[in-house]
């Protein structure tokens, strides 16, 4: 991370003071509305639904009226007691690590890890010490409409996190934590809306919005990157398969995944196609055009090769099957 902006996070709130200097607790006013009112800010988490005995931290606390993201270096120093928040939450350790639990769960996130929690996670945080910096996005489930659009519509572990997130429904959403420390282009780019949303640039929520966007699709090729709770909407079989799809997508058979995982190849066919609405080949198959797209507008490989990467020997299929899905050959697409 840039050296001036990790300075300008590193630096001892108010708030911190005031907890350095002998308080126990944190400051509920700062974060929560009081006790027996509703939560005033984006209303995905009605008061009703409020798990009993835990509190929900309020996005009108803690952005300004009319916003929809919002960046917040996370307190140190102080133990956070169980909550929810009325908005998603995406937490960036920009150095150190955080402790946290999260639906029972321990999530140790570590410098360059994301996380990504739902309305719903009830999440506990272990006090951090002076060296571990974290940001925390506070998001309310519309700004991520955008990049939403940006995403294949394919079964994805995060494209339907972001769906259950903006219908606010599905309270088995949790979490989504991206191992994702050694990815480049995952790293500019938080660290670009950080930047951008801490000065307060101009024209700052199309270019915050296309960047969550690019952040997105980013996240989609380190699915084999991903981890998530046990209760999470999507369950852990589906969590393997994708993953093995996203390493093995050249290759991969439905047999040998089969084979791994200790089951009937026809059983986990039946069970790819009832959670997906896909055939497992299907899925391959947009992975392996995906792939193919992304070569085709960010490299100068030939259009051979380009087909060969992505895992295609027919190069008259690749050709038909390419047009199919997006109107123009591979040519005409780099163009």
């Amino acid at each position: 991370m840039n050296a001036e902006l990790l300075e300008e996070l590193k630096k001892i709130t108010p708030e911190e003071e005031r907890l350095l200097s002998g308080a126990g607790e944190i400051e509920r006013r700062i974060y929560m509305s009081p006790r027996g009112n509703p939560p005033s800010g984006a209303g995905t988490v009605r008061e009703q639904e409020i798990i009993p005995g835990t509190d929900v931290v309020d996005a009108a606390k803690l952005m300004d009226a009319g916003k929809m993201i919002q960046v917040r270096p996370h307190t140190r120093f102080v133990h956070f007691p169980r909550h929810t928040h009325n908005y998603i939450e995406v937490i960036y350790m920009c150095s150190g690590s955080t402790h946290h639990v999260i639906n029972g769960e321990d999530v140790i996130l570590q410098q360059g890890e994301l996380l990504f929690l739902s309305q719903w996670a009830v999440q506990e945080i272990y006090p951090a010490g002076e060296e571990d910096i974290a940001v925390n996005f506070i998001v309310l489930p519309q700004f991520f409409e955008y990049g939403l659009g940006m995403m294949e519509p394919e079964e994805n572990l995060l494209r339907s996190f972001v769906i259950d997130c903006l219908r606010g429904e599905n309270r088995a959403a949790g979490y989504l934590h991206f191992r994702v420390a050694d990815v480049l282009p995952v790293q500019n780019l938080v660290e670009n809306l950080i930047w951008t949303i801490w000065n307060r640039q101009p024209n700052r929520r199309r270019a915050n919005q296309a960047t969550m966007g690019l952040l997105f699709l980013q996240l989609m090729n380190c699915m084999d990157k991903l981890e998530t709770d046990e209760n999470a909407g999507t369950p852990r079989l589906m969590l393997t398969v994708l993953s093995y799809i996203e390493n093995h997508y050249r290759d991969g058979e439905l047999g040998d995944l089969a084979e791994s995982l200790h089951c009937d190849m026809c059983w986990l066919s039946r069970e790819i196609r009832r959670r997906t609405g896909k055939t497992y080949t299907e899925l391959v198959q947009t992975r392996r055009l995906s792939q193919a797209a992304f070569l085709l507008t960010t490299t100068n490989l030939s259009v051979l090769e380009v087909a060969s990467r992505a895992g295609y020997e027919n190069m008259s299929y690749f050709h038909r099957i390419f047009r199919e899905k997006y109107g123009v050959t591979p040519k005409k697409y780099r163009l």
